[in-house]
This record gives structure tokens, sequence and C-alpha cells, in this order.
């Protein structure tokens, strides 16, 4: 489904709909759960150590719920993942800035007092957003950002239908689709018949669609 589809856009505005209650728990877990690994990803591949990157993880979760409560979601307009992404890049400079300071190498760092703004999704595909953020980190980091950002969504909407379909229909849509075998392979694997194969892949493959669609953009 692609990200412009109208009948995405509801789910995806309930969703961020639903984050402005800071008592809401259940959804912040889950948005903690759905992103989390993201921010880790790129944090370790920007070189730093797992306890700097722990502390970006949190520092990130703290500006989300800081400025998420206040976020009108406006298709087409505005972009979550880039939002992240400039806030992640921010915090991994902190940490870096943190390590120079700690060394006694160069002059005192004072944080801003806010986190970026967020960005509509024209600006941020011009990079402008990021490009005012210093970047101590190898340029392949917003390649390896935007791999990471589709990776994520998959393994998240993958992790929600195998909640929810029969486990051996999610066996056959793993092994075609996520491990790579061919319908033969997984009929003759899993002993069932090439047709339920071609079935199962095809009404899981909608699931994984449906469920990505649900994800902010």
């Amino acid at each position: 489904m692609r990200a412009n589809d109208p009948a995405s856009i509801p789910t995806r505005q309930s969703l961020l709909q639903r984050l402005k209650d800071l008592d809401n728990q259940e959804d912040w877990r889950r948005f903690f759960d759905t992103y989390w690994r993201l921010i880790h990803a790129t944090a370790i591949r920007a070189g730093l150590t797992e306890t700097e990157t722990e502390e970006v993880i949190q520092e990130v979760m703290i500006a989300a719920a800081k400025k998420l409560p206040q976020f009108t979601y406006r298709p087409g307009k505005d972009s979550l993942k880039g939002w992240l992404l400039a806030v992640t890049r921010w915090k991994v400079n902190d940490q870096y800035r943190k390590r120079h300071r700690l060394r006694g190498e160069g002059r005192p760092w004072v944080a801003d007092p806010q986190p970026p703004p967020l960005p509509p999704a024209e600006e941020t595909a011009r990079t402008s957003t990021t490009d005012r953020i210093p970047d101590p980190t190898p340029a392949e980091l917003d390649e390896h950002w935007e791999a990471e950002w589709r990776a994520n969504l998959l393994r998240e909407a993958l992790e929600r239908v195998k909640r929810k379909v029969n486990p051996a229909h999610y066996e056959i849509y793993h092994l075609t689709v996520v491990q790579g075998l061919s319908v033969r392979e997984t009929a003759r694997a899993l002993a069932v018949s090439v047709a339920q194969v071609y079935l199962v892949r095809h009404r899981l493959g909608r699931l994984v669609k449906a469920e990505v669609a649900r994800l902010p953009p």
C-alpha cells in the first residue's frame, strides 16, 4: 500500500492521536517497541558505545513524549521519520560532545533547551533539517537510516501479523518471503500443497502491507 493511499491515513492519524495522551501506556509502549531498534542501530552505526546508545534511545523517547502530544498530523506534510532522524542525530551529536567534554577536548558545550521542530515531509526530502545539525558521523548515516527505517517497519509489521494468524500459515509466509525458499521447497518442507503455499503467501502478504500502512510515515 502506498504511503499516500487514503485508506491508510485514518489509521495513522488515530495512532498519533492516541500518543497525545501520555497516560496511554499501551500505545507508548508500542511506539517504543516499534522504534527503539531503529534508533539503536543508527547510533551504533554512528560509532557510539552501547552505553551511549542507550542514552540516545532514552533521550529521543523523552523528546517524543514532549513533542507528540502537541503534534497534529497533516497527511503529505509531516514526516515522523524525518523528525526522528533529526532528533536521533541531534542526540548522537550530544553524546560525541559529552565524550569530548569529559576528555577535556574543545570548549564546553551546552545543549539547546528544545529539540528541533517536526519538519514538513518536503523539507525532510531536501535534508534541510538534518543539515542544520552538526554531523560527526559518516556520510552514509542518512542512507543507513532510510534502509533501517524500511527494515524496522517490515519487522514490526511481521510481528503484528505473526500474533494474529495461524502459526502454520505464518511459517509458510516466513519460509517463502523472509527466508526466500521457493514455493515448491516450502511445500515439501512443510508437507503442504503448492496451492496452499501460494494462497497463504498472498493472503499474509496483504496483511503485512496493511500493517505497514498502519505505522506512521
